[in-house]
C-alpha cells in the first residue's frame, strides 16, 4: 500500500485543471501526464492497441457507485492498475492476478469526483506497461454525504459475503465478492453530526483456492462503499475459497466459503 499512499499525497497536491478545461483533450492529457508520473515514475507506459478494455457509463447514474469492468484479452497480463485521473486520490486500485485466476476481467465499484478520463493499465509478465482510457462524467462521488451516523454507517462492518454463478464446464468460476465497509473517503460530512468524518477504507483484500492466490487487491478511498469486486477463478464444486480482507485502520476480517454446485 505504500505506493497507493505516496501517489494520493503527491496527486493531491497537484492543482487538477480547471472546470472548463475538462473537455478539452489537451487537458485531459495534460492530467495523465502528471498522474502518471507520480504513479509510475519514469517507467513507460504505451497506449493498448489490444489486450485490455474498460467499460465504463459515459454519464454515470450514481457518482458513488460507478461501475468498472475490465476486459483482458491477453493471458501475459498479470496486474491491472485502475487510475481516475481526477479524483482527490487518483490510483484507485491496484489487482495482481494469482495462479488460480482466469484473466479475462475483473468489475469494480468505484467513486467518480467529477468529469475525468479514467485508465486501466495492464502490467504484463515482463513488466510492460499498457494503458487504456474511458471518459466519464459524474460529480461528488468522494464527497456524496452519509446519510446515517457514523455508528449505524459501520454497523456489521467486515461482513464478507460471496456468490457464485452457475458451475460452468472447464473447471471456470464466475464469483462476486462484497465486503461490508463504509469505506469513507475524508470528504464527506456527516449529515447527523456535520462534522467531517475521517478516511478509513478497505486497504487489501485477498482471495485463494486451496492455498493458491486468485487475485490480491490495494485499495484506497476510490473504490465504492460496500466495495464488490467480481473475477473468476479455477475451480470445481467442494472447493474452498478464502477472502481476507484489511482496511486502513488495521482491522481484518477473514471468511471461507464453498463453491456450490449451483448459483447461491
Amino acid at each position: 500500500m505504500g505506493m497507493i499512499r505516496l501517489a494520493a499525497t503527491i496527486c493531491l497536491a497537484t492543482a487538477a485543471p480547471a472546470a472548463a478545461q475538462l473537455d478539452d483533450p489537451a487537458a485531459r492529457e495534460a492530467r495523465w501526464s502528471e498522474v502518471r508520473r507520480a504513479i509510475f515514475g519514469e517507467r513507460a507506459v504505451a497506449v493498448a492497441t489490444r489486450g485490455i478494455a474498460i467499460d465504463a457509463p459515459l454519464r454515470a447514474q450514481d457518482a458513488a457507485l460507478v461501475p468498472v469492468t475490465l476486459a483482458i484479452t491477453d493471458p501475459a497480463v498479470a496486474a491491472v492498475h485502475l487510475v481516475i485521473d481526477e479524483n482527490p486520490s487518483p490510483y484507485a486500485a491496484h489487482l495482481r492476478f494469482g495462479p488460480a485466476a482466469v484473466r479475462d476481467g475483473v468489475a469494480f465499484r468505484v467513486r467518480v469526483n467529477g468529469y475525468t478520463t479514467m485508465h486501466a493499465v495492464a502490467e504484463h509478465a515482463d513488466g510492460r506497461l499498457a494503458a487504456v482510457s474511458r471518459f466519464v462524467k459524474a460529480s461528488g462521488g468522494c464527497s456524496a454525504p452519509i446519510e446515517v451516523s457514523d455508528e449505524e454507517a459501520m454497523a456489521g462492518m467486515g461482513a464478507i459475503r460471496m456468490t457464485f454463478a452457475p458451475a460452468a464446464k472447464y473447471g471456470r468460476v464466475d464469483a462476486l465478492v462484497m465486503i461490508r465497509h463504509p469505506n469513507f473517503t475524508g470528504m464527506q460530512m456527516n449529515q447527523v453530526t456535520r462534522l467531517t468524518t475521517p478516511p478509513r477504507y478497505i486497504e487489501r483484500l485477498e482471495v485463494t483456492i486451496a492455498g493458491r492466490s486468485i487475485f490480491a487487491l490495494d485499495g484506497d478511498i476510490s473504490l465504492s462503499a460496500n466495495p464488490a469486486i467480481g473475477f473468476a477463478f479455477a475451480g470445481k464444486p467442494g472447493d474452498e475459497v478464502t477472502v481476507v480482507a484489511t482496511d486502513s485502520a488495521g482491522a481484518r476480517w477473514e471468511q471461507r466459503f464453498t463453491v456450490p454446485t449451483a448459483a447461491s
